[in-house]
């Protein structure tokens, strides 16, 4: 899966829909290979990324779970450490 799709789903405050079509954004773009279509595919691209946006919508209204919500920023500091292992940052 691209490293840029991130989860989505049981966090607080809920996805926004920028995120949604971010995910969806790049969901097309891996699965077409293109970053930026041609004129000739335009359409087509952005077509498929709305599709899939109001699919991800529908998907995240409709799954249920005991679990807690997460707290973005508590997983966004773990994916930084995570980081600074891998990459040995400092």
């Amino acid at each position: 899966m691209c490293r840029n799709i991130r989860t989505l789903f049981n966090f607080e405050p809920p996805a926004t829909r920028n995120e949604m079509h971010d995910a969806s954004l790049q969901f097309v773009r891996k699965i077409s290979g293109y970053t930026h279509p041609s004129k000739a595919n335009e359409a087509a691209f952005h077509a498929a990324v709305e599709e899939i946006e109001a699919v991800v919508r529908k998907l995240l209204k409709s799954l249920d779970t005991d679990a807690p919500p997460k707290d973005r920023e508590v997983v966004a500091a773990k994916a930084r450490e995570r980081a600074k292992e891998r990459y040995g940052m400092t």
